[in-house]
C-alpha cells in the first residue's frame, strides 16, 4: 500500500461545474426567463426535472425531481423543453478553454470536468488563477458562469467547487485539508448517499473525524470494498489521476481581422506573429510537429487550408514561420481580401517529461 504520508501534494487539480448549466442556456437564450424560477423538463404527471435555475432552487427544486413535486413547491414554476443538441455544442466549446490550459481534461458530464494543471500549457503557477482566467473566459464567451473547486486531488476539488457556488471558487489547501474534511458532515462526502450515511451514523459516525478513528478493516468490515475509500479519503489521500478525454492532436492559433486584409507585405507580418505564438503554444505543452497548416478564409467566408509535412519533429519558430510562409504562395497568393489567418502545428509527438517537484503554491 502506498504511504498515505505522502498523498500526492505535487498534484493541482481543479474541478469545474457550470452553474444550473441547462436552465442557465435556456435564461441566457430567451431574456423573459431571467430572474424567475425556470426548469428544463416535462411538466407531465410523470414529468422529471432535469436541471432547475437557482430561482426555482429557492423554493426547493431540484433536478431528478418529479415534476408534480417541483409545482407543489413552486407554483410559478415554467417549463421549458429540453435543448440537448444546443447544451451539447455549449459544453464544447467550454471544454475548448481548458484545453487551452492543459490537456489533462476528464469530463464527467456536459457541465463537469476536472482538470490536472499541475503543469500547464501557459506555465501558470497557481491553479487559482488558472481556475479565475478559465471562469472569465467561459463567461466571456458563453455568457455563462461556473464554479470552481482547487485542491490536491479529485476528491477535495469536486468537495470546494460546491462552496461557493454560483460564480465562486473555493481552494482546500493542501496544509488545511485534514481539518476540512475532520469537520466535514459525512452526508457531504462524495460517494456517500442517504443509506450509507445512515449506517454511518448507526456507528456513530457523523463527521471525518469520527471516520479517521476507525481502522481500515473496521470499515471494510461495515462498507466492504467501499472501506478502503472511506479509510483514505478521511485522510485526504485520493492518488486517482485525471484520466484525459482526448490526446491534443495539433497545436495552433489564429486571427480573425477588423478589417480584411490584401497586400502580401500585411500577411507575412501577421503570419510571424501567428508563428511565434504557436511556437510558444508548443514548448508550453511540450509538443513538436512534424506538419505545418496554413488557414486562410476570404471576405466572403470560403476558407482554404495547405499542409506541409517535413522529416522531423520541430516547434522552432522560425521554421514554422517559413513554412507558412511558403504555403503563403503555393501554389499561388490569396487572389481575394482575407478576414482570418492561422497556423497549425500537428502529427504531434511529446518530449519526456521532467520528474515533477514537490511545491505547495496553489
Amino acid at each position: 500500500m502506498e504511504n498515505l504520508s505522502q498523498p500526492g501534494f505535487e498534484r493541482k487539480i481543479i474541478h469545474i461545474d457550470m452553474d444550473a448549466f441547462f436552465a442557465s442556456v435556456e435564461q441566457r437564450d430567451n431574456p423573459e426567463l431571467r430572474g424567475k424560477p425556470v426548469v428544463v423538463g416535462s411538466p407531465s404527471r410523470r414529468g422529471v426535472i432535469a436541471a432547475a435555475s437557482y430561482e426555482a432552487r429557492v423554493f426547493g427544486v431540484r433536478s431528478a425531481m418529479p415534476s408534480s413535486r417541483a409545482v407543489q413547491l413552486c407554483p410559478g414554476l415554467i417549463f421549458v423543453k429540453h435543448r440537448f443538441d444546443v447544451y451539447k455544442r455549449v459544453s464544447a466549446q467550454i471544454r475548448e478553454i481548458f484545453y487551452r490550459y492543459t490537456d489533462l481534461v476528464e469530463p464527467l458530464s456536459l457541465d463537469e470536468a476536472y482538470l490536472d494543471v499541475t503543469e500547464n500549457k501557459m506555465g501558470m503557477a497557481l491553479a487559482t488563477e488558472i481556475a479565475r482566467r478559465i471562469r472569465s473566459e467561459i463567461f466571456d464567451e458563453s455568457r455563462l458562469t461556473a464554479s470552481a473547486g482547487i485542491s490536491y486531488n479529485k476528491f477535495l476539488a469536486k468537495l470546494a467547487s460546491d462552496i461557493n457556488k454560483p460564480n465562486g471558487q473555493k481552494l482546500i489547501h493542501p496544509l488545511e485539508a485534514i481539518d476540512f474534511i475532520e469537520n466535514l458532515p459525512v452526508e457531504h462526502f462524495f460517494g456517500v448517499g442517504k443509506a450509507t450515511a445512515s449506517k454511518m451514523k448507526k456507528a456513530g459516525i457523523y463527521k471525518g473525524k469520527e471516520l479517521k478513528n476507525f481502522s481500515l478493516e473496521a470499515l471494510q468490515h461495515l462498507f466492504g470494498k467501499q472501506g478502503e475509500y472511506f479509510y483514505r479519503i478521511a485522510r485526504g489521500v485520493d492518488l486517482r489521476p485525471v484520466k484525459p478525454y482526448r490526446k491534443r492532436k495539433s497545436v495552433g492559433a489564429e486571427r480573425t481581422f477588423a478589417q480584411d486584409v490584401y497586400a502580401p507585405s500585411e500577411m507575412y507580418a501577421i503570419l510571424e506573429k501567428i508563428a511565434a505564438e504557436v511556437s510558444e503554444r508548443a514548448r508550453k505543452g511540450r509538443h513538436k510537429g512534424r506538419t505545418v497548416t496554413l488557414k486562410f478564409k476570404y471576405f466572403d467566408f470560403e476558407q482554404h487550408t495547405r499542409s506541409k509535412s517535413i522529416e522531423f519533429y520541430t516547434r522552432d519558430e522560425e521554421t514554422i514561420r517559413n513554412i507558412a510562409f511558403e504555403l503563403l504562395g503555393k501554389p499561388d497568393f490569396p487572389h481575394k481580401p482575407v478576414r482570418l489567418l492561422g497556423i497549425t502545428l500537428s502529427n504531434l509527438g511529446e518530449e519526456k517529461k521532467e520528474p515533477l517537484q514537490l511545491t505547495l503554491g496553489f
